[in-house]
């Protein structure tokens, strides 16, 4: 899978300094450019919340390891979900290129993409796709059956998210469905079934992804009128803000409840108001008209995600190790 290094080239919206272009050997740059590998935002977005199902289903004392300064819920399977959240995120986008590329032509941000740029043909483009495919289905084969069937079923929404723009003006919302499967798939790997607390945090997760995908859109508002394409970003337009303070609210008192439904100590809720914070003050940040401000703002999701996650793992610390539940 080589091609003439003249053919490669720096994709728009990946930073100057990413690890592809200045380390990686000449003939893989296409490939893990196609997997949005040099661009690692969306592989955070979607570990998170697999992240906080497996701190929040993992009982103090089974399973927690601690680590050089730091004590963590399942670091087995947490390397596992972050392993299969690359490659994983890689097949997402290379169904993406392979499906929209007519219309990655015709954009400025995105022509430079490897398959629009002629770097990776289709053909390339669908035998890596299967590669991707047989390295998330070696990773979930490591986990139980029922995590097995429903990590299966989440290929139906991966497939579907790339065409959703052609015929809703919420993709934004089935990219939600799709990227926070992992809210259910690691509570099952560590329980072996399903519970409140991660269907109210896969709903939660829904919510908060809605809200950071619509700010991502309006970078690519106007091309997208042009060529037909439908998105939040579009159907808001200048009543963004408001959208964004219901989605983030949404998001927050799902989240909320599902501290309450797992019976998780107070310092949870402590590190929640700071993650709420951090969403209130993306929405003042926001500039809709700004598309670096959009990406920006964008990217910062990635904080959230931390900040939630150690809420978790601080929360379960402080109700096993302190009895002081809320």
């Amino acid at each position: 899978m080589s091609v003439p290094p003249k053919q490669d080239q720096k994709v728009a919206d990946a930073a100057a300094d990413n690890w592809v272009d200045a380390y990686a050997p000449q003939r893989f740059r296409p490939y893990l450019k196609l997997m949005r590998a040099d661009r690692p935002i969306g592989t955070w977005l979607l570990l998170w919340p697999c992240f906080w199902s497996i701190a929040l289903s993992a009982p103090l004392g089974e399973g927690w390891t601690m680590l050089p300064l730091l004590l963590l819920p399942e670091p087995w399977t947490l390397f596992l979900f972050a392993v299969g959240a690359f490659v994983m995120r890689g097949a997402g986008c290379t169904i993406n290129d392979i499906l929209d590329h007519k219309f990655d032509a015709r954009v400025a941000r995105t022509k430079s993409r490897p398959i629009p740029s002629g770097a990776v043909s289709v053909r390339q483009a669908i035998l890596f796709l299967g590669v991707l495919l047989l390295l998330g289905l070696c990773i979930l084969l490591q986990f139980n059956g029922f995590t097995i069937l429903l990590g299966t079923a989440s290929l139906l929404l991966v497939g579907l998210y790339p065409l959703a723009k052609r015929v809703t003006y919420w993709p934004q919302a089935v990219l939600g469905l799709t990227f926070n499967w992992g809210a259910l798939l690691g509570w099952a790997a560590v329980s072996g079934s399903l519970a409140l607390p991660p269907l109210l945090l896969y709903v939660g997760g829904i919510f908060w992804t809605i809200g950071f995908d619509t700010i991502y859109g309006h970078q690519d508002k106007e091309d997208d009128a042009l060529l037909g394409l439908k998105s939040t970003a579009l159907k808001f337009g200048e009543r963004t803000k408001p959208w964004l303070y219901l989605f983030y609210c949404g998001a927050l008192v799902c989240f909320t409840l599902t501290g309450l439904t797992a019976a998780i100590g107070w310092i949870y809720y402590l590190g929640l108001a700071i993650g709420g914070w951090h969403l209130m003050r993306q929405i003042h940040r926001t500039d809709i008209h700004n598309p670096a401000r959009c990406l920006a703002v964008f990217k910062s999701n990635r904080d959230f995600g931390a900040i939630l996650f150690a809420a978790i793992v601080a929360g379960t610390l402080g109700s096993g190790l302190l009895s002081t539940p809320l």
